[in-house]
C-alpha cells in the first residue's frame, strides 16, 4: 500500500475573515474526501481549527504539528497532535511533511513565511485566496511552483494533478 499524500494547509491564525472560515472548513471536507492526510498548525482557532473541523467531519485523518511546548489550544478535530515546542521554527515542519502545501484564505505574516518556505523547499504551492497582491507576489516568486485556485474544487483538482505528476 502506497503511502498517504499529506495536503498541508496553512492560513491566518487570528482575525480570519469568515468567508475564509467557510473556506477552509470545506477545504478540509475535500481533502478528506480524497483520501488524503490533512496537517496544520493544529490549533483551535482561525483556518487551522476550520479545517480540521471540515476533514473531521468528513471522516478524514488530521494532523496538528503545534508551535507549544504542550497540546494547550489544540483542536478538537486533530487526531495526531505533534508538540514541537518550536514557535514560528515548527513552519518548516509543516512545510517539509506536505506533499502539497494549499495557503487558504487571506493569511497573515505566518502564512507567508510558510509559502516562502515551501518554495524554497521546492514544494508546490496552490494559492486558494482572492488577494491579488498574494497572488502576484507569489507567483512572481515561486513561478511554476505555484498555482492560483479561485474554489475549493479548482484547488483540490489542482492538488489531484500535482500528487499525480509526483509519482
Amino acid at each position: 500500500m502506497a503511502r498517504r499524500p499529506v495536503i498541508g494547509v496553512m492560513g491566518a491564525g487570528d482575525g480570519p475573515r469568515p468567508q475564509d472560515l467557510v473556506m477552509a472548513r470545506e477545504l478540509g471536507a475535500a481533502v478528506a474526501r480524497e483520501g488524503w492526510v490533512l496537517l496544520s498548525g493544529g490549533r483551535d482557532i482561525g483556518i487551522m481549527d476550520a479545517v480540521n473541523q471540515g476533514a473531521r467531519a468528513a471522516g478524514g485523518l488530521t494532523i496538528g504539528v503545534l508551535r507549544a511546548s504542550d497540546t494547550k489550544g489544540v483542536s478538537d478535530a486533530v487526531d495526531i497532535a505533534i508538540v514541537t515546542g518550536m514557535g514560528s521554527a515548527r513552519n518548516a515542519i509543516n512545510v517539509l511533511s506536505s506533499d502539497v502545501v494549499i495557503a487558504c484564505g487571506v493569511g497573515g505574516t505566518g502564512t507567508a513565511s510558510e509559502i516562502a518556505l515551501a518554495l524554497q523547499s521546492k514544494k508546490p504551492v496552490v494559492l486558494l485566496n482572492d488577494s491579488e497582491d498574494s497572488r502576484r507576489y507569489f507567483s512572481r516568486i515561486g513561478g511554476a511552483l505555484v498555482s492560483v485556485a479561485d474554489t475549493v474544487e479548482a484547488a483540490i483538482a489542482r492538488a489531484r494533478d500535482l500528487l499525480a505528476a509526483a509519482r
